[in-house]
């Protein structure tokens, strides 16, 4: 059997085991959580067993809960009365059959069909959306006058993430052309990427076109990245962190053009001192990438969805007068191209 996640209440009266705990997100359709509970009725004094998984919103972190100003939303819940068993169930897939047969009597499968709107997983340091299935002892499923012990709990914390789709749509590109005072002529610029979409890690090149029609000098190119992240739930808020900055000294004097391709790679490893970004998972996590562009299916209700990735690549050229006072009367000439960064699918999924 391949790795098995596991974790036991503080009594040992149930323990709850997952086969994985990533679970993707196929944009129609969501991978679906299957695992197992034992219990051992020993200890439950008539109580009963319940799971739930939860999506959850949380604002703040461990450091500001210690006083008062940690807060979480449950976007959604779904529960399931575990022991003793009631109604039907859906046929157990393989994993849940092997470990059935570990439990012995005291295995019990249940399965959640996960919500198609709601977010991937996605950890910031200051909020995020966490997923949690949890495994209890009560008397009954959500009465918030019974207060349930640490000790009758156990939980693990899953993902549910997207990957690349299969196909990837050609590149964006974007153009401009300007003018300065007292002067007709222009400078143009554009700028495009070959394909709309780029696996985390991939060198992405950028392929820049300038011709300058004025006596004025470009005097550098150059290349940002920012991840814009927008949280819907608890307030209207958006953070852009550039995640890439690169200047190449290319000078493309007046009267005069070029044409070049300028390989980039944004990487979570040169921004992990940044506060506020978006990952794919936890820091300490060795696969860990920035945040994946969220992919929003046509009539989502993006409130679901809780916060929202995206990217974009901004191209600028520093124009300036030459000679010793240009770089005071330097002006940027810059456009935009919206990226998509994403994982690929693995060969198992």
């Amino acid at each position: 059997m391949a790795k098995i996640y596991k974790k036991t209440s503080g009594n040992g009266s149930i323990a709850l085991y997952l086969g994985k705990r990533d679970f993707v997100d196929h944009v129609e359709t969501v991978d679906i959580v299957d695992g197992v509970i034992k219990v051992d009725p020993a200890e439950l004094e008539g109580r009963k067993v319940w799971v739930y998984l939860a999506c959850s919103f949380r604002y703040g972190s461990d450091d500001l809960d210690l006083i008062g100003m940690n807060y979480r939303k449950d976007i959604w819940i779904q529960r399931q009365q575990i022991y003793p068993a009631v109604g039907t169930k859906p046929a157990n897939t393989p994993m849940q059959e092997a470990l059935l047969k570990k439990c012995e009597d005291q295995g019990h499968a249940f399965t959640f069909n996960v919500n198609k709107s709601l977010l991937c997983f996605l950890p910031l340091q200051a909020c995020g959306v966490d997923y949690e299935v949890k495994a209890y002892i009560a008397n009954e499923a959500d009465d918030p006058e019974e207060k349930i012990n640490k000790k009758d709990t156990c939980r693990l914390i899953i993902r549910k993430i997207q990957f690349a789709p299969g196909t990837i749509p050609a590149g964006p590109q974007a153009d401009i052309s300007k003018n300065f005072m007292m002067s007709d002529k222009l400078v143009h610029l554009e700028a495009s990427i070959e394909k709309e979409l780029y696996f985390h890690g991939d060198p992405i090149p950028v392929k820049v076109k300038i011709n300058n029609e004025t006596a004025k000098v470009v005097k550098k190119i150059k290349i940002t990245i920012d991840q814009t992240t927008e949280v819907l739930l608890y307030q209207a808020d958006k953070y852009t962190k550039t995640v890439l900055n690169e200047e190449f000294a290319e000078e493309v004097k007046g009267e005069s053009t070029l044409e070049k391709t300028f390989t980039v790679i944004p990487l979570l490893s040169n921004n992990k001192e940044k506060r506020g970004l978006a990952v794919d998972g936890r820091l300490k996590d060795e696969d860990t990438n920035l945040a994946s562009t969220t992919l929003i299916r046509p009539g989502m209700d993006k409130g679901m969805q809780g916060i929202l990735v995206a990217y974009k690549i901004k191209v600028n050229l520093l124009v300036s007068s030459g000679g010793l006072l240009g770089g005071l009367t330097a002006s940027d000439v810059g456009v935009e191209l919206p990226l998509v960064l994403m994982s690929p699918k693995p060969a198992d999924v």
